[in-house]
């Protein structure tokens, strides 16, 4: 599960530069404004949960298994591929019923956070709170 998740989070790192790079580099000027914006969006909201994944990652590697953190992770994951992927097929000319995939990839980033809090709430003795 680590190994993946971490893998998933260095590739996706990787492929969040790249696309940046293609949209700031090969897309300005070639697409409309608000589609080269929507693009942009997508790069950001992947690069906040590609370091969120990394952060996941971290958590596992340093507390050990937890379905709460595998599940937030599964959720950054989807929200990555939901909603970044499609506000960038949408921008490229994909096809409109893309609409409706972004905002459930969004709800994926929020039940990620959701279920990172939990674990926070959760998983800590009483006598650790701060």
């Amino acid at each position: 599960m680590i190994k993946f998740f971490a893998s998933f989070a260095s590739i996706s790192g990787l492929l969040a530069v790249v696309l940046g790079a293609f949209g700031a580099h090969g897309l300005k000027g070639k697409i409309a404004d608000p589609l080269l914006s929507a693009y942009a969006t997508g790069v950001q909201y992947h690069f906040y949960h590609t370091l969120a994944l990394l952060f996941v990652v971290v958590l596992l590697l340093l507390q050990g298994p937890s379905r709460l953190l595998g599940a937030s992770a599964g959720f950054f994951i989807a929200g990555i591929v939901a909603f970044s992927g499609s506000l960038y097929l949408l921008a490229l000319g994909g096809p409109k019923w893309l609409g409706p995939v972004t905002p459930l990839g969004g709800l994926c980033f929020m039940v990620g956070w959701v279920l990172l809090a939990a674990y926070f709430l959760f998983s800590f003795s009483k006598s650790a709170s701060v």
